[in-house]
Formats: structure tokens, sequence, C-alpha cells
């Protein structure tokens, strides 16, 4: 199974691509979708619609684990990601992939154990799950990673309905 895996934002989109059979995971690629503080969002937007785009028809996932929004301590940043997401979630459904949903917490939990754990130990737990020692550079491209890894894990997995 194929799964993308997305950290969604305005300013940042990680994503990956992994490859999971029989409890093997194989990271296939990795990266970030940037946009440029100084466009108009809409602008922006159509960046993010168009390499989600290439992304999906490049690499053809069976499914997409997103990070899902629940709480956000910046109000200033909240409505940006979430149009950002809701693009996002147009082209997964434009292309028939379904969408499964983890928070953070969720992420947290499945991957260390703890709901509360910091970066470094996802980062860890990424690793020893890929059996690799380096990993993108992107704080966000290494969640996309995690939220991915999550799916293959979860007990949750039915498709939400956007």
């Amino acid at each position: 199974m194929k799964i993308l895996g997305i950290d969604p934002g305005m300013a940042i989109v990680g994503y990956s691509l992994i490859e999971f059979d029989n409890d093997a995971l194989t990271l296939v690629t990795s990266g970030s979708i940037q946009t440029a503080k100084g466009q108009r969002e809409s602008a922006r937007l159509l960046e993010i619609f168009n390499d989600i785009t290439t992304i999906i028809d490049t690499y053809k996932p069976d499914v997409c684990a997103i990070e899902k929004l629940f709480f956000f301590r910046n109000r200033t940043t909240v409505m940006p990601v979430a149009h950002a997401r809701g693009v996002i979630l147009t082209v997964l459904e434009q292309f028939k992939v379904p969408v499964y949903e983890y928070t953070p917490m969720e992420v947290k939990q499945v991957l260390t154990g703890y709901g509360r754990a910091d970066k470094k130990e996802v980062e860890h737990m990424v690793k020893l799950a890929l059996d690799c020692d380096n990993l993108p550079k992107l704080d966000d491209t290494i969640d996309s990673i995690a939220i991915a890894i999550c799916h293959t894990r979860s007990c949750v997995n039915q498709p939400v309905m956007v």
C-alpha cells in the first residue's frame, strides 16, 4: 500500500510517500511545498493545489494520512492553514484518494507511546521505523513521514468523509 503523508500549512506543506508491505516500510519520496510569504494567499493556494496534484498524479497513492486541525494557539495562522488543508483535501477528492486524519497527539501516541512526546522523540521513532539514520531536515517533512507511519499502525482505519 502506498501512503501519502501530509503535514498541511500555508508556508510549508510537508509530504512523504511510504510503501507499506507486510510490516516493511520504505520511504519512496519526501519533501516540502514552500510558498512565498510575499505572494497573495490565492497564489499560494494555487501553488499548493498544483504541486499536490503533481505529487498524486506521479506517485498514485492508495490512501492519504493527513494531520487533523483540532486546536491552534495562534489565531492568525489557523485560517491560512485551514485554507491550505482545504485545497489539499479538494485535490485528494478529485483523485478519489481515501483520507485518514490524525491529530498530532495521536501521531505521537502511536509512534512513541506518549501523546506529548517532543520532536526529537518522534524523529527517533521515525528513524527506527524506516531503519535509517538520515531524515530530511525540515520538521514538516519529518512530521509527514510520522503521520504516514501512524496510519500503518492505527486501529482507526475508517476514511474521513470530507
